[in-house]
């Protein structure tokens, strides 16, 4: 297919609730990646917790956001993404506005009544309610909403909006840590979510696909989870893949702490974080229109080589400049595996189980979330604190990096035989 033939598809392959649906994600996303660019510093020096409990309470920001999109997904396919999303934006703006009114005067008689560690865990974990029902929904739309001819590019699509939300979000947390007070971050997260929860009320309209089977009870969504949960080659390739997402969070959860303790204090994090995104913004459509002859399940493993080989540039040289390097490779690898990873898992899901297959191909960002936080801080710990020796953090992240495509390159030649050949 030439890049005429492309943008036919790009124009015609897609109905209205696809774009209706990734616009109102990439807002979404702005509101995550602002929140998340600032989190772990906020949680160290505003709110004085240590470097292991910062990274572990940023961890679980992250973790329960996407292991809860496994049960989000069930309950999309119940509700309809028209109600999940709207649900969900409400839910999500409520939810920042009280993270960032955390230290307000209103607050004070909650903190003073309950543990700051407690208060900050349960505050923390209100976000994840509404984006496990967003990114199901999200995804689900995509393949109900693209012709079988254009779904690879609609995945592409997704997640170049999804990126530049992740490019605006840092942005924007930089520009309101430097200009106001750095709780305002989650302000203004929750606004723009805010906005839409009446995008989606005004002009989103329920994806339906011919001969789609709807669920219509909730014994048959607890029956689509189940079916889910015990299959266990499926089970076992999002086990292992959560360790491409163990070395991918330590972006946002220790390499922030790192770059301000031991590279440069006066660095502006937030703003080195636009990185990535950006290299994705730039080059997500190029990359997939030259590996798209790839099988999807090769471009996974070797964009999880490329991202877990990238920290070796931290090892070599660490200062700033590596460091933007560092993210543009880790970025190369995201860009090759993450839209064949979600096509690759829209294709196992069966007629009206895209929600739930899709809400549990988000399991491995959660896993690798929780444990990213509590082994990146135990690392920061021992080798930053105990050791004196800062660097060796990223042999170890490099090591689950290439640990994790080995095992899936075994997983591919052995377990997954049976899977369909251009899957």
């Amino acid at each position: 297919m030439n890049i005429s033939e492309q943008w036919h598809e790009v124009r015609t392959g897609f109905e209205r609730p696809f774009w209706v649906a990734n616009i109102t994600e990439l807002f979404e996303r702005l509101s995550y990646y602002a929140a998340f660019a600032s989190l772990a510093r906020y949680l160290h020096e505003t709110l004085n917790f240590d470097i292991e409990k910062a990274a572990s309470l940023a961890g679980l920001f992250g973790g329960l956001v996407w292991f809860l999109a496994a049960f989000g997904g069930t309950l999309a396919d119940r509700l309809g993404f028209r109600r999940a999303l709207s649900l969900a934006y409400f839910i999500l703006s409520l939810s920042y506005f009280v993270l960032g009114s955390l230290k307000s005067t209103w607050m004070a008689p909650v903190r003073s009544a309950v543990p700051l560690t407690l208060l900050v865990t349960v505050v923390l974990m209100l976000p994840a309610l509404g984006i496990a029902l967003v990114k199901p929904s999200i995804v689900g739309t995509t393949a109900r909403a693209s012709k079988e001819s254009a779904r690879s590019i609609g995945y592409s699509i997704y997640y170049t909006l999804v990126n530049i939300g992740g490019a605006l979000g840092p942005l924007v947390a930089s520009w309101v840590h430097q200009h106001l007070a750095v709780e305002k971050v989650f302000l203004v997260a929750a606004f723009s979510v805010f906005l839409m929860f009446f995008a989606v009320l005004l002009f989103f309209k329920e994806p339906r696909r011919a001969g789609e089977i709807q669920v219509v009870s909730l014994a048959q969504s607890a029956q689509n989870f189940w079916t889910v949960v015990t299959n266990p080659r499926f089970m076992l390739f999002l086990l292992i893949f959560s360790g491409y997402w163990i070395v991918y969070w330590q972006m946002f959860i220790t390499l922030p702490i790192f770059v301000h303790n031991y590279i440069s204090s006066t660095a502006d994090t937030e703003l080195l974080l636009v990185t990535g995104p950006l290299v994705v913004i730039s080059l997500q459509l190029v990359v997939s229109y030259l590996t798209q002859k790839l099988p999807a399940f090769t471009a996974i493993i070797l964009g999880t080589l490329i991202s877990g080989l990238a920290w070796v540039l931290l090892i070599i040289a660490p200062s700033v400049p590596m460091v933007v390097a560092t993210l543009v490779v880790v970025a190369l690898g995201e860009i090759m595996q993450t839209p064949r990873y979600y096509e690759y898992v829209s294709r196992l899901a069966p007629s009206g189980q895209q929600g739930t297959y899709m809400g549990f191909a988000f399991m491995p960002l959660g896993i690798g979330a929780f444990v990213s936080g509590w082994f990146g801080g135990k690392l920061m710990h021992h080798f930053g604190e105990v050791t004196h020796q800062p660097e060796r953090v990223w042999w170890a992240i490099t090591g689950v990096g290439v640990a994790t495509a080995a095992l899936l390159w075994v997983y591919d030649k052995t377990i997954r035989k049976t899977v369909a050949s251009n899957v």
